[in-house]
Formats: structure tokens, sequence, C-alpha cells
């Protein structure tokens, strides 16, 4: 009952962390719009309100102004307020900078951190409304660290970490707080579809802990930064990472 009372919006929410987060913030007893570009989520909310959560889909692409817009007021719609906005939507991309279509660039910075951006910017009005509220932005320990061939990508999750800063900083006294989660390797259909067997194992194998995370592992850091219990947290970056970046 972490949560009870709650309304939450987890972008990317249809699959590992996003619907992770979906799923344990719904048996907090909030209420979520799982929002997604993949129509799967329909499904997938469907059959979490089938087991007794309020749960909503809602389609949207994170880099179109206009649709997530459309999202924040679809929740205040449904439930009469804004209280946690999750931007987990992320797309994954390789290629050095020589290697790199300016085409693929721009998608990855329009979704990984305009689309950030974007959620922050309409729902901070929402939830001013009453009283404050807690932002949540998945960046990544490549936001951080560097990786090979991950220049879109690790460029556009430095910068998430970087605007966590300045939004916490500008909205806090507006009971506004804004944190980022930094997760390392984890399972999740992204990851693992981009890697072979081998190259999984040789990853996992760069955490000290000798193992790809959990996307459930990285939901329950979202959950605490979400909840009453992390008041005075803002601004932070929290690694969920295995102890990558402590090496």
């Amino acid at each position: 009952m972490r949560l009870n009372g709650k309304v939450a919006i987890v972008t990317g929410g249809a699959s590992g962390i996003g619907l992770a987060t979906v799923e344990r913030m719904a048996r907090e007893q909030a209420k979520v719009l799982l929002a997604d570009y993949a129509r799967t989520g329909l499904e997938v909310a469907a059959e979490l309100k089938g087991k007794g959560y309020a749960v909503e889909f809602f389609h949207v692409d994170v880099s179109s102004e206009e649709q997530v817009s459309a999202m924040v007021a679809k929740a205040v719609e449904l439930w009469g307020r804004l209280d946690i906005m999750v931007a987990n939507a992320g797309i994954g991309s390789l290629g050095k900078a020589d290697e790199l279509a300016l085409e693929s660039w721009n998608q990855v910075l329009g979704v990984n951190l305009t689309g950030v951006f974007l959620c922050a910017k309409h729902a901070i009005p929402a939830m001013r409304k009453h009283g404050g509220g807690s932002i949540i932005n998945t960046a990544s320990i490549l936001g951080h660290v560097g990786f090979p061939g991950a220049t879109a990508y690790a460029a556009a999750k430095a910068g998430v970490v970087n605007l966590t800063h300045n939004l916490a900083i500008d909205y806090a006294k507006e009971n506004i707080r804004v944190n980022a989660v930094c997760p390392g390797f984890i399972a999740t259909p992204m990851v693992q579809g981009a890697l072979t067997e081998e190259q999984a194992k040789g990853i996992a194998a760069m955490h000290p802990m000798g193992r790809l995370g959990r996307a459930e592992e990285v939901a329950n850091a979202i959950l605490f930064l979400a909840s009453d219990e992390a008041s005075f947290v803002t601004g932070s970056s929290l690694f969920v990472d295995g102890g990558y970046t402590a090496q």
C-alpha cells in the first residue's frame, strides 16, 4: 500500500523495466497509465486489469509533444491527478560516430532524451496542482561511463542524468522531486535481443556480481524513489548495476 491513492504514468511500460515497474506500482495500490509505442501494451494492461489492478493503456510516441501532452491529460481525465511520472521509454543503438547515420542519432536522442524532457514538461503542471510529485527518469550506467559503440545511447543517457539534476533544482521548492535510476545491463528483451549467448556471458562477467540484473530489481529502486520514503531524495542517480560503476 506504499502508493495507495497515487496516480502514475510509466512510459515504455509494455515490457522490460517498464512492465516490471507497472506491476510493482499496481501491487502497491497505485493507479497506473501504462504508456508505450508498442500496442502490445493494450493486452498487457488488460491482463493486469483482470487481476484487479487499476491499469490502463495509452499509445504514445514520447518524442511527440502532442502525444505526451495527451498522455498526461488522459491520466488526469481517468483519475483526477498525477503524482508519479516514470520516464522510462527508450530505444537501443550501436555504432561509432563515423558509422552512425544522423537519422539514427536523431531518433535515439528524440526518444531517450527529448522524450524524457517532454514527460517532465507536461507532468510538472499536473503535479503542481496537487502539491507536488515524483519524477523518475531511467538513465543508465552509460550516462556516466563509456562503452564501445554506444555513441548515441550514451550521449542521450548522459543528457538524462544532467537534465535530472537541473529539474530537481528548479522544482524542489514546489515539492516535485526528480531522480534518475541508472541500471547496469539488465536481462530485458531489448538487451537480450541485441546479444548472443556468448556476448551476454561476457557482459555479465563485467559486473562484480557476475550476472545481468533483473527488471524487477530496477523496479524496486523506482518504487522507492516514487514513494514518500524518498521524501528528502532529489537530484540523485540511483545505480542498480551489480557494482559495475564501482570498479
